[in-house]
């Protein structure tokens, strides 16, 4: 019996290439080169799925163009902005996401991105590498602790659910904003709040967790920042373009901001240059979701949308 074909458009994670070499005839990419699309689109033909990451950037003109062999776009990631999904519903072709793969790993990310902003974990790992730690006094590097901060949730889908439950455990208030309020179950004592203006006003911490859409994209700009408490931690793990950069640089200045904790960027990997240079920032390389065990998961639920589409059948996590 002849074998459905595949592109896995970067390299994955060992385990997942191994399967889906075992169950397809599969071409990989181990040198995990960035295809150009018209490259990308030419090696389609033929193909009856693709397994993309987010550096494919599948906008209409891409869909138009996709060859119609191609079933389904299986992406390894929960968020969607690099795919057209309007676009793709007229083409006709299936978009399967990993949403729930993700969860844990990420708000684990959140909670170490508040810690090393709150800590000032930064400043304390480059005194040490530096050589310039000569012996602890009262009033080095003093932070904030966590228990009893108000901590502001902006997106209490899974991810910022899985916060919430993690930071409930350093005894801090939980208040979130939504698009829906959530059940009291789901809430279990979180406070919803109907606008942002209204979190942001009692958001001692503020942890963004909405996916980037037009509504959310330069949500915290300096009208935001300045409705917050002053001297209040900021912490970004969901997408960079919800922060206004500029904006978010000049308060971590001032002080309004003291410090925030950021794993995502605006045109990352080339982020802001202001930054580098800033002390009260806690940065992280775009890592929410790197652990074995997520990506792991993520390619497996890839696969199990390519497996499901192929065989006729609904994928579990469909999108399109």
């Amino acid at each position: 019996m002849t074998r459905r074909k595949i592109i896995l458009t970067r390299r994955l994670p060992p385990r997942v290439e191994e399967r889906a070499a075992r169950d397809y005839d599969a071409i990989l990419n181990p040198e995990d080169r960035i295809l150009p699309m018209d490259e990308l689109l030419a090696m389609a033909d033929g193909m009856d799925a693709l397994l993309i990451g987010s550096s494919e950037k599948f906008t209409a003109d891409a869909l138009a163009r996709l060859p119609q062999s191609v079933k389904i776009l299986a992406t390894f990631s929960a968020g969607l902005d690099h795919i057209d999904i309007a676009a793709a519903k007229a083409r006709g072709v299936r978009i399967g996401n990993t949403p729930d793969a993700v969860t844990v790993a990420t708000a684990e990310i959140a909670m170490l991105c508040m810690l090393g902003a709150a800590r000032r974990s930064w400043e304390g790992q480059k005194m040490l590498r530096d050589r310039q730690w000569f012996g602890s006094h009262s009033t080095q590097l003093l932070g904030r602790r966590l228990d009893n901060k108000r901590l502001g949730i902006f997106g209490m889908g899974k991810i910022g659910q899985a916060v919430a439950k993690r930071a409930r455990g350093f005894d801090m208030a939980i208040h979130y904003r939504n698009r829906s309020r959530l059940t009291p179950a789901e809430e279990q004592g979180a406070i919803y709040h109907d606008s942002l203006d209204s979190l942001l006003a009692v958001s001692d911490v503020l942890s963004i967790n909405a996916p980037s859409t037009p509504e959310t994209q330069g949500m915290l700009n300096a009208a935001a920042i300045a409705k917050m408490p002053s001297g209040a931690i900021v912490v970004n793990t969901a997408r960079g373009d919800l922060v206004v950069d500029e904006d978010l640089i000049a308060a971590l200045k001032s002080g309004q901001i003291a410090y925030a904790g950021l794993d995502v960027f605006r045109g990352e990997p080339r982020i802001n240059d202001g930054y580098y240079d800033l002390p009260n920032t806690f940065l992280l390389p775009h890592m929410g979701s790197a652990t074995i065990e997520a990506r792991d998961e993520m390619g497996f639920a890839a696969l199990d949308n390519i497996d499901a589409v192929l065989a006729g059948k609904e994928p579990p996590f469909a999108v399109v």
